[in-house]
């Protein structure tokens, strides 16, 4: 989408394209970018409609492809905590990165997988070290045991900072 990112890439890639892969067709999809895997390394936040887009690769994905991607946690703790007194603004980096067009928790990246057609066959939270969420962390559970959730289940799911995930085509 920014052409100074290709041109970039363009200094170490043996071939670029520059194009916005929410706009390519399914001839472009399955035969000049496919392959067996795609890997979205912090890219679907900044997408549309990256549903349609996981759809229409797996239409044109062969059998056994896989899609990897990486995806910031829209239920981390800290996020929570700002929203708790009104605190959201956008940044230029990080989990209000002020590109992001979509927020995701680990259930809704999971339901946007299955709904395109892939089994997450794999994934990892990824976790840092942050000495203020043992402060947040006991009224997260709290809040999930007010709403009648799982208490647990809740404090595990705003630790991560990313989710990453692997889908076979289903």
């Amino acid at each position: 989408i920014d052409p100074s990112y290709a041109e970039l890439a363009r200094r170490h890639c043996d071939e670029v394209l520059d194009l916005n892969v929410e706009h390519a067709d399914a001839h472009t999809l399955g035969t000049v970018l496919g392959g067996d895997c795609w890997v979205f390394g912090d890219v679907l936040e900044h997408l549309h409609d990256p549903w349609k887009l996981l759809a229409n690769i797996r239409a044109v994905l062969p059998p056994g492809g896989t899609v990897v991607a990486c995806i910031p946690n829209a239920q981390h703790w800290s996020v929570q905590a700002k929203l708790s007194f009104g605190n959201f603004r956008y940044e230029d980096s990080g989990l209000f990165d002020r590109t992001h067009i979509r927020w995701f928790t680990r259930m809704t990246m999971i339901e946007m997988f299955q709904g395109a057609g892939f089994a997450v066959e794999d994934g990892m939270a990824r976790i840092f070290d942050d000495p203020q969420r043992h402060v947040f962390l006991p009224i997260i559970k709290a809040m999930a045991a007010a709403a009648q959730a799982d208490p647990e289940m809740a404090a595990q799911d705003a630790l991560a900072l990313q989710y990453v995930l692997r889908g076979k085509a289903a």
